[in-house]
């Protein structure tokens, strides 16, 4: 799993997978519940879609530039573009239909 930085943000904007970012806070309650979940899934579909984490207090200006204004909000990016954001928790039977939603 990629941690968002300036350095690493490259990496995401040139990734031919598609891409899906966690966008979260330590103090977030539900965050910290979707994180074993993110990192489940970025084991199991690793193949297919580059997982990232994006810390919106390490890397506020990253944050704004996705338009982040709560937590969590995942974003999807295909071909370089946002193909979607979700916010809040969600099972993980929820997170896998709206990665096959937004993916296909």
């Amino acid at each position: 799993m990629l941690i968002i930085t300036k350095d690493t943000l490259p990496q995401i904007q040139a990734s031919t997978k598609a891409v899906i970012i966690d966008a979260y806070a330590s103090w977030c309650g539900p965050c910290m519940y979707m994180k074993p979940i993110f990192e489940e899934l970025s084991k199991e579909l690793a193949d297919r879609y580059l997982f990232a984490e994006l810390n919106v207090d390490d890397a506020r200006e990253i944050a704004i530039q996705y338009g982040v204004s709560s937590v969590p909000t995942f974003i999807f990016i295909k071909d370089g573009a946002i193909k979607a954001k979700e916010t809040g928790a969600m099972s993980k039977e929820d997170f896998i239909d709206k990665i096959k939603e937004i993916f296909g």
